[in-house]
């Protein structure tokens, strides 16, 4: 397993211990706008980063340790990712993505998962996706994504 998984989880599962304990300082509280903010970057912000070709927003949105997990299993970084949205543009007709399990945990991190859906040239297909935020320094940052099961759902 790559190292930078075994350590994401490695702090993700002290954080989670250490709130789950009496020692509630370390723990985070979730406030409306956090829910709010999170929405709308996972709905908004990060379709149109990659709509628009906007490497300053996605730079944004992603944490410096961020890895995408695509559908065949390859691992990418925040660099790769970059590269990547300059180099293609996705001219979808249309996109959206349907959360289908929302969750901010006592430690700061954010689950965001569901079914991402588009349209183009008359082809309807879906995929499902994972995403884990962490808000560091006032300010929520994509540190992993996963996609799977892309589908043409014409066929």
């Amino acid at each position: 397993m790559n190292n930078t998984v075994i350590y994401l989880f490695a702090i993700m599962l002290f954080l989670t211990l250490a709130c789950s304990n009496e020692n509630t300082e370390a723990c985070y509280t979730a406030s409306a706008d956090d829910e709010e903010t999170l929405r709308y970057l996972k709905e908004v912000e990060w379709p149109r980063a990659y709509a628009d070709q906007d490497t300053v927003l996605l730079d944004k949105i992603l944490g410096e340790d961020f890895r995408m997990i695509d559908q065949s299993g390859h691992w990418y970084s925040k660099e790769d990712e970059m590269e990547w949205i300059k180099k293609n543009a996705t001219n979808n007709d249309s996109f959206y993505f349907d959360i289908k399990r929302f969750e901010i945990l006592d430690n700061g991190t954010a689950l965001i998962c569901g079914t991402g859906h588009i349209l183009k040239d008359s082809i309807r297909s879906e995929y499902q996706s994972s995403n884990v935020l962490v808000k560091r320094n006032g300010s929520w940052k994509a540190v992993l994504s996963h996609v799977s099961g892309v589908k043409n759902l014409n066929e």
